[in-house]
């Protein structure tokens, strides 16, 4: 009965890849860091990159919790990583701990105060010595949540985070031996922005977990028609209007990657790509529902203006019906159209960008909102 006991627990541990966490510490070191570039689309790409990184580096990752920035609060809000993802598909890639057990049952003997060393590049300022790791919202707010202060700074200039072409792996464990440094706590994400081309798929151990997954399924059963729909991500705030307006002098702004190519090998950006007005996504629209014979309604997430008058009356003929949350939720948001049988969002937006992966990941069909682009506009007319 012993034997048997013990067999249970190590299959046990086996596959929750969790047991005995508490009590384990790994000897090749952990990445700690903070999101703290932009909100939750940015977040999600560099969450990719820094995952990536943690493997590059055989360390285990601290997932961090995301910053939120709720209306009235002067302070962010640190939002735990697993109130919306599962954290056991990451451990099917790479070894990782939630930033609260790792605080409560690692940093204080592996990581104590006074060996709490933040890295950056190099200094904040040039009057200042140190990387001013805690000045500012999110800053201070996401390490005091664990109550974090830091006894002194790191400069890990000229190293960088593509641990994949070239032997930048082998360069951070030299300089930064896990047994001298065991936590490297970096100022911000060891990632790039957008999302590194070879960290994308990346995205498949990124899993919604139960709570949000039943509350997704539950609003297309109880609130959208019966039959398919098309999911849309209009982004339109005042702040990307005026984002918008750079795109000429920014071929590859935010996420335009995605569709355009880390080369841009496949035409510059446009302005319709950024900012499409209501008659492009109109005629998007038709095109998709003439070719697409099961779809009973559309579902929009917007930052903004949802647009259900206008797109319910400019649509009228085609017999579908237009939705939205009644609440803002844009973590749901995101959940439901990653379910949606067909999705167009913008080619320049990180939240679209995190849709189109997971769709992809899945081999759901994605669009983007004026592209490719007509011809004549010198960009490629096809991918």
């Amino acid at each position: 009965m012993i034997c048997i006991y013990f067999l249970t627990i190590l299959v046990l541990a086996q596959f929750t890849g969790q047991i005995f966490a508490s009590s384990i510490v790994d000897e090749k070191g952990y990445i700690v860091y903070c999101p703290c570039m932009g909100r939750f689309g940015n977040q999600a790409d560099h969450f990719l990159g820094a995952l990536g990184f943690a493997k590059g580096l055989g360390r285990t990752l601290v997932l961090p919790p995301w910053v939120e920035y709720r209306y009235g609060e002067p302070r962010s809000i640190q939002v735990p990583f697993d109130t919306y993802f599962e954290v056991k598909p990451l451990l099917e890639f790479h070894r990782v701990i939630t930033m609260e057990d790792f605080m409560k049952d690692i940093a204080p003997t592996l990581w104590p105060p006074e060996k709490r060393t933040v890295f950056c590049y190099t200094a904040a300022r040039s009057e200042n010595k140190g990387c001013n790791a805690k000045e500012g919202n999110p800053f201070g707010p996401f390490w005091d949540t664990f109550s974090i202060d830091f006894a002194g700074s790191e400069f890990y200039s000229p190293l960088h985070y593509d641990v994949h072409n070239s032997n930048m792996s082998e360069q951070w464990n030299a300089k930064y031996n896990p047994s001298e440094w065991p936590v490297l706590a970096f100022a911000g994400a060891p990632a790039s922005f957008p999302v590194q081309l070879e960290n994308r798929d990346l995205h498949r151990y990124l899993k919604w977990n139960t709570a949000m997954s039943n509350a997704a399924n539950e609003f297309i059963k109880t609130k959208m028609p019966k039959g398919g729909f098309i999911g849309i991500h209009l982004r339109n705030g005042i702040d990307w209007v005026r984002a918008c307006e750079h795109i000429k002098t920014s071929p590859n702004l935010f996420a335009a990657p995605q569709c355009l190519g880390y080369r841009n090998e496949y035409g510059p950006a446009t302005q319709d790509m950024c900012f499409p007005p209501l008659d492009v996504i109109v005629k998007q629209l038709k095109r998709l529902l003439r070719n697409s014979k099961d779809v009973a309604s559309i579902f929009v997430a917007s930052d903004s203006n949802h647009m259900i008058k206008e797109l319910a009356t400019s649509l009228k003929k085609s017999e579908v019906t237009v939705h939205k949350l009644e609440q803002n939720n844009p973590h749901l948001d995101l959940a439901i159209l990653g379910r949606a049988n067909y999705f167009v969002g913008n080619c320049i937006s990180s939240f679209s960008a995190f849709v189109k992966r997971e769709r992809d990941v899945r081999k759901f069909p994605s669009a983007f909102w004026g592209f490719p682009p007509p011809r004549g506009t010198g960009a490629h007319d096809e991918l």
